[in-house]
């Protein structure tokens, strides 16, 4: 089993809202508003305008997400 969720597509973070939010547009054109998952945010990763994210997208509404990795490269 993998535990990599079934659908997160990888976007770019285009904006920095607040409450610790962020405007991510993934890479098929949609922009998704994102919170950074507790797994992430617990080891300090730090997502800034222009990072490559995989998003976790919420199967009520596809408009939210939650950033699950920062990818590099």
């Amino acid at each position: 089993m993998s535990d990599e969720p079934a659908h997160a597509p990888v976007g770019t973070v285009v904006e920095a809202l607040p409450s610790g939010l962020y405007r991510v547009r993934l890479g098929d054109g949609p922009l998704v508003t994102a919170h950074v998952a507790d797994r992430v945010d617990r080891n300090f990763v730090r997502v800034l305008v222009g990072d490559r994210v995989r998003v976790e997208l919420s199967p009520v509404d596809p408009g939210r997400g939650r950033i699950v990795e920062k990818v590099r490269g």
